[in-house]
């Protein structure tokens, strides 16, 4: 079973940044699509970013410009979030791509909390 680490969240102030990291247990083949997912406390879970098997990407409005995903070497999935606001405070998770595949059980997720 494909099973997913998120790391790299935190607290930052507004306009700062952090990076986060998301390992599989399972190898993430090239050929599925990821994606990062955030869920705020009262919200729904959402799809802010994601990448293609073949490295296209897309985001949410709320976060372009400011977020980037991409792929590592080791199929290792990032996200870089840049000039952070305080309603980018979530959980963070990383899954499978919902635009293209159906997303597997969900990991604790990494915490970011935007604050000043």
């Amino acid at each position: 079973q494909v099973q997913f680490v998120e790391s790299g969240g935190g607290l930052v102030q507004p306009g700062g940044s952090l990076r986060l990291s998301c390992a599989a247990s399972g190898s993430i083949l090239s050929i599925y699509a990821m994606g990062w997912y955030r869920q705020a406390p009262g919200k729904q879970r959402e799809l802010v970013a994601g990448i293609s098997s073949g490295g296209s990407t897309n985001y949410v409005e709320s976060v372009k410009g400011r977020f980037t995903i991409s792929r590592g070497a080791k199929n290792t999935v990032y996200l870089q979030m840049n000039r952070l606001k305080p309603e980018d405070t979530a959980v963070y998770y990383c899954n499978f791509d919902s635009n293209f595949h159906i997303p597997v059980d969900w990991g604790q997720g990494t915490q970011v909390t935007v604050s000043s």
